[in-house]
């Protein structure tokens, strides 16, 4: 487990990136054949960990938590619903920042 720091202030730990990933993608709907633009998704965290937010996309794609489509216009991800556990294990890790 890597944790991000910035200013020298502990600010987020891998678990917690996945897990705002997995809570932005939740409360837009993408699952399964609802894709969006995997450049959407570092949109919305701190600019200093934005390069760590597409680690983790990646990461999560590995793990087999997000699908990827390849398109003519760029590269489109969605959640696998199967991966409920684990998803929601994420998000959790998210919600409980202080």
């Amino acid at each position: 487990m890597f944790i991000v720091f910035s200013g020298g202030l502990k600010m987020w730990t891998d678990e917690q990136i996945k897990g705002k990933i997995l809570h932005k993608l939740t409360r837009l709907g993408k699952f399964k054949h609802s894709h969006t633009s995997i450049d959407n998704i570092p949109k919305g965290f701190p600019i200093e960990i934005r390069d760590r937010v597409k680690e983790m996309t990646k990461e999560l794609k590995r793990e087999a938590i997000l699908f990827s489509k390849q398109t003519n216009y760029g590269e489109e991800i969605s959640i696998n619903p199967e991966m409920k556990e684990r998803i929601l294990y994420y998000i959790n890790k998210f919600l409980e920042m202080e």
